[in-house]
């Protein structure tokens, strides 16, 4: 498949191409699918770290169209991991429902990149949705014993049994998607005494990740170093 335009962009901004084989699937949800593949030498020519993402290829009517996804479970020695899929209308969402054994699907990796936060704060202050419900599971596992409070925004009922990977000393809040800017607003300023020790992760649809993160750098003064932001979708 030609990559279009996007495709040039990322190859000159030196973005490395790959195929994944499709080794099985399982309906984690009604509305939620993991997809298992082999990595077609991914790992072994970018290494790992955490909450690394991928850009997949998917074909729609006829145009490229590319989604990033964080990776779940790599395994470097295996050359395997998974990928999670929030369903909705959408050409991806299609693909997950219908892969197989043995299916392929072109990916590009460039962008991707994690810092852990140093120093450690004494609570990760994260929030999220099922898009990027992988990524989250992987950010809590970089300081497993470091607390946690997590806002997760959902839509559907279904949303609350997803496969997070939390702890007892993690605090999961879950959110219905029209009060979670609000909800957060009204909570978080309650969890920082020291903006500049603080540590906030958000990671939801680009309007409600830059309305949170302006708030968080410009009400609550955190420094720019101590939050991490990436809008996952377009509304």
């Amino acid at each position: 498949m030609r990559h279009g335009w996007e495709g040039v962009v990322l190859k000159l901004l030196r973005g490395k191409d790959f195929t994944f084989t499709v080794t099985g699937a399982e309906q984690v949800t009604e509305r939620y699918r993991r997809v298992h593949f082999t990595d077609g030498g991914l790992l072994a020519a970018t290494g790992v770290h955490p909450t690394m993402w991928v850009r997949l290829w998917f074909d729609n009517a006829g145009k490229p169209h590319q989604r990033a996804y964080t990776l779940v479970d790599p395994d470097p020695g295996a050359g395997t991991f998974s990928l999670e899929f929030a369903l909705h209308d959408g050409c991806a969402s299609d693909w997950s429902g219908k892969a197989q054994p043995g299916d392929t699907i072109e990916a590009t990796v460039q962008g991707t990149g994690f810092e852990v936060p140093d120093p450690l704060p004494e609570r990760m202050l994260v929030i999220g949705d099922p898009a990027s419900l992988p990524a989250i599971n992987s950010l809590l596992a970089v300081a497993p014993k470091v607390p946690a409070t997590i806002w997760f925004e959902t839509t559907h009922a279904t949303d609350r049994d997803l496969p997070f990977r939390i702890e007892d000393h993690h605090d999961l809040r879950t959110v219905p998607r029209p009060e979670l800017v609000e909800g957060v607003q009204a909570e978080l300023p309650k969890l920082i005494d020291d903006p500049a020790a603080a540590y906030v992760w958000i990671a939801c649809d680009t309007v409600t990740t830059r309305t949170l993160t302006a708030y968080v750098q410009k009400d609550l003064a955190v420094p720019k170093d101590r939050v991490k932001a990436l809008g996952y979708w377009r509304p």
